[in-house]
């Protein structure tokens, strides 16, 4: 058990907070009562921490009772895709001073027939490399020792006079042996203890030399942002009162303790929307479908991720702005489209995003200073939004300034009417959320018509009936507190830890014996590092996993083999997941990649009570006003409801809106909507 106190007759809440690119969504849980409230306030750039006390503040909750936090954050993924990390510096083997800079020599698919492309700027200089003599070789034995002399000058070279604020430490075959690594670390902790430092075998103990590279810089280059927002955090919340745990979410969807964190800054790439998916895999098994695609569209970005089985799609590499990670993540695909995108006409055609007005200055008709039309903007005048009850009346907008900025950016160049103009905005921000969608399931032999489309965030409500009809998708479901999600979702995940370790060999030459034996130290490992967190956990699970390929292939798929008593089962399993995920097995030899041992504290979870039925009939609309239909390309009379009024049992016709202050879904002609027995609106054509 963890080293934790418990909870006390005094903490009685916990709280998830989600910090995206334009709101700050907290969500709380009253373990006395069972239920949940929720706020939202705008995103603070300058300093995430205002926004996250903000968000606090509007919540109520008394942090003094408050036993746990559970917060994901996009600062980390923010500083890479802006550019914005420390001044850092890098020391790898003599003569491979280039392995970052040439990278694998090759052109993403996406741009390989542009010939203007350019590759992305090197996050690190290679003024900044530094080469030291020293040599391990693959199977983990030293040729060469360590030139401890050449690591003090390179570290006075990069430290002292090119003043790197942190370095990346990535030498040849680390993973088998991460002595030379180890004492450059040590080495550095003595001479320039103030300097932050990654050291490629404990970001990432895996071969691939320029993946594993990349990830321990892009690790380096965020680490003091991660650690003095994470420090500043826990101070400011102490000071509010706060005695508790704060939690960081994994990109995996799992938690680790702030201090964990900012030790391994480069596992919050995902942290924001790894939230959303651990609450669709929830809910996926509350509603008892084994299929589902989470779409949460928010102020700045839409994240999709695939749910089969009830489990979420888990992968161990993927990019961030062209640079290659190697990190257990959600297969989350992200693009530039949500309620802040700037819509702008360049040759003729409407674009809208990738570019986002963010939260400062925000939409135009914020009347906080934007001078762009946004997604947002173009709601307001299609009748989806009502200036005076946006963000629960909190902050009334001004359609005046939508309508100006879409009139001069949209209407003008093109020379349609400002309705036109405005579902154009839509329907093109439509499009490219397909797209999406299109990307994680039919390109990858997925069928939309085997899914329910889970739709969250601000936006996610407001696009998703439309892009289910326009996919062929035949259930939408919102949840409860939709625009919040991602931070409820927070509450339902586990601490969670895994180490991993390559070690390529036949696995048909193995046996289980000598696979549990490889497995022994790595169990021992993230036990202890997991029972060592300041978490309130109670029980532990270990698990195992193993990547594999067939002979010859470059990439391996993972599977669990926890249940495996013989090399042979575990052939079986991997054949049929690949079957699965290919559409085809090979009759050849296996090959072990990587071993991989994951520990999970496990959490309580707030439950999700089933609501009474309603005994009365469907109440009428609260109101009614025009909207635009996007199956009928017009105006429309539309109901428009408040969604506490509709309970289990209630059925709503479309044209409908389903307004809750902080987001409102929509439906449209032929379309309908029931609630089921937890409270979530299901959409049906």
């Amino acid at each position: 058990m963890a080293r934790y106190s418990g909870m006390s007759s005094e903490k009685r809440f916990r709280i998830g907070v989600d910090t995206g690119g334009t709101f700050v969504d907290a969500v709380e849980f009253d373990e006395e009562t069972r239920k949940f409230r929720m706020a939202k306030s705008p995103t603070t750039p300058s300093d995430p921490t205002i926004g996250f006390l903000n968000a606090l503040q509007k919540l109520g909750t008394p942090l003094d009772q408050t036993y746990l936090i559970l917060h994901g954050t996009t600062l980390g993924v923010n500083a890479i895709i802006q550019m914005k990390g420390v001044l850092n510096g890098m020391i790898t083997n003599q003569g491979f001073k280039d392995v970052f800079e040439i990278g694998r020599g090759d052109v993403p698919s996406a741009s390989m027939y542009d010939y203007n492309y350019l590759k992305p700027p090197r996050i690190v200089k290679r003024r900044r490399i530094a080469e030291i003599p020293g040599r391990i070789d693959h199977e983990g034995n030293i040729i060469r020792d360590l030139d401890e002399q050449a690591a003090n000058v390179a570290l006075r070279r990069l430290v002292d006079d090119q003043k790197v604020r942190s370095i990346a430490v990535s030498l040849l075959h680390s993973y088998k042996n991460a002595d030379h690594e180890e004492r450059i670390k040590s080495i550095a902790s003595k001479t320039h203890p103030n300097l932050s430092v990654s050291i490629s075998s404990e970001v990432v103990s895996e071969y691939r030399e320029y993946e594993r590279t990349s990830t321990t810089v892009l690790d380096a280059y965020i680490k003091p942002i991660i650690a003095e927002y994470l420090h500043k955090l826990e101070r400011t919340l102490s000071v509010n009162g706060f005695k508790g745990v704060l939690l960081i979410t994994r990109s995996d969807g799992g938690m680790m303790t702030a201090a964990t964190a900012a030790n391994s800054p480069i596992s919050t790439v995902q942290s924001g929307p790894a939230g959303g998916v651990v609450g669709g895999s929830h809910l996926a098994a509350l509603t008892k479908r084994q299929k589902l695609i989470t779409m949460d569209i928010g102020g700045t970005s839409l994240d999709v991720c695939v749910i089969e089985d009830g489990q979420a799609n888990v992968i161990h590499q993927s990019q961030v702005e062209h640079y290659p990670l190697l990190l257990t993540m959600y297969d989350v695909r992200s693009i530039g489209a949500g309620g802040g995108s700037i819509a702008t006409v360049k040759t003729g055609l409407l674009q809208v995003g990738p570019e986002s007005a963010g939260a400062d200055p925000g939409p135009m008709c914020y009347g906080r200073g934007g001078t762009r039309p946004t997604v947002t903007d173009a709601s307001v005048i299609l009748g989806y939004i009502d200036p005076e009850t946006f963000l629960a009346g909190d902050m009334p907008l001004k359609p005046e300034l939508a309508r100006e900025g879409i009139a001069e950016e949209v209407v003008r160049p093109l020379g349609v009417d400002l309705v036109e103009a405005a579902a154009g905005i839509m329907k093109v921000t439509a499009a490219n959320s397909m797209g999406a969608i299109k990307q994680i399931t039919v390109e990858e032999g997925r069928d939309p018509a085997e899914y329910a489309l889970l739709a969250f965030g601000g936006a996610g409500p407001l696009f998703g009936a439309i892009l289910a009809l326009e996919l062929g998708i035949p259930t939408v479901i919102v949840p409860s507190a939709p625009a919040a999600f991602s931070a409820l979702g927070m509450l339902m995940s586990d601490i969670s830890y895994e180490v991993s370790q390559t070690d390529i060999s036949v696995l048909e030459e193995s046996s289980i014996e000598g696979i549990r034996k490889f497995f022994a130290p790595l169990e021992s490992r993230v036990r202890g590092i997991l029972l060592r967190q300041e978490a309130p956990f109670k029980k532990v699970r270990v698990h195992r996993l193993l990547e594999l390929r067939y002979l010859g292939q470059e990439h391996s798929l993972e599977i669990s083999i926890d249940d495996a008593n013989s090399v042979s089962e575990i052939k079986a399993s991997f054949d049929a997941f690949h079957f699965k995920r290919y559409g085809h097995k090979i009759d050849d030899l296996v090959e072990i990649v990587n071993f991989r041992a994951r520990a999970v504290g496990l959490l309580e979870k707030p439950d999700l009570p089933k609501l009474a039925k309603a005994t009365d009939a469907t109440p009428p609309p609260m109101k009614r006003r025009e909207a635009y239909c996007l199956t009928s390309d017009k105006m429309t009379d539309f109901g428009v409801y408040r969604r506490e009024q509709l309970k289990p049992g209630h059925v709503v016709e479309g044209p409908a809106i389903i307004d809750e202050g902080v987001t409102r879904t929509v439906i449209h002609t032929g379309q309908s909507l029931n609630v089921d027995e937890i409270g979530n609106l299901v959409i049906t054509a």
